[in-house]
């Protein structure tokens, strides 16, 4: 499921240079690490408590907006529920393209009815694009 999650986005990206930010990442690193194998994909990876060294430290309760002024999208994997009003509205603010996959059986906050559930061969998220 996590190759088709990455195809995906390759496929969404098509090939361009893009700033790409997983947050909430905790100790799941099989996307990002199928993502940095790509040179036209600047990732950036953050948490509240970051567990490795490339992990920048950043809470999405009140989020260090620097970091993110240059990207285009922001995706999530299984954030918390009451953590996803937030990422929702950083990525409006942001203005770019947002994705999150939550736990399997969960749905989203009610919040976020603006994103659609998408399907890609075993991928299943959430999808929006603020741009």
């Amino acid at each position: 499921m996590w190759n088709d999650f990455g195809e995906y986005i390759l496929k969404l990206i098509d090939g361009e240079k893009i700033n790409v930010a997983e947050l909430a990442i905790g100790h799941f690193y099989n996307l990002s690490n199928i993502l940095e194998k790509y040179d036209n994909i600047n990732l950036i990876k953050t948490d509240i408590k970051p567990s490795r060294e490339d992990i920048i430290k950043d809470d999405l309760k009140d989020p260090d907006y620097e970091l993110y002024k240059n990207i285009d999208l922001i995706y999530s994997i299984r954030p918390p529920n009451e953590l996803q009003p937030y990422i929702f509205n950083l990525a409006k603010k942001l203005k770019c393209q947002l994705i999150i996959k939550p736990l399997t059986g969960e749905n989203l906050s009610q919040k976020l009815s603006l994103m659609k559930l998408k399907n890609y061969k075993k991928a299943s998220f959430y999808y929006y694009d603020f741009k």
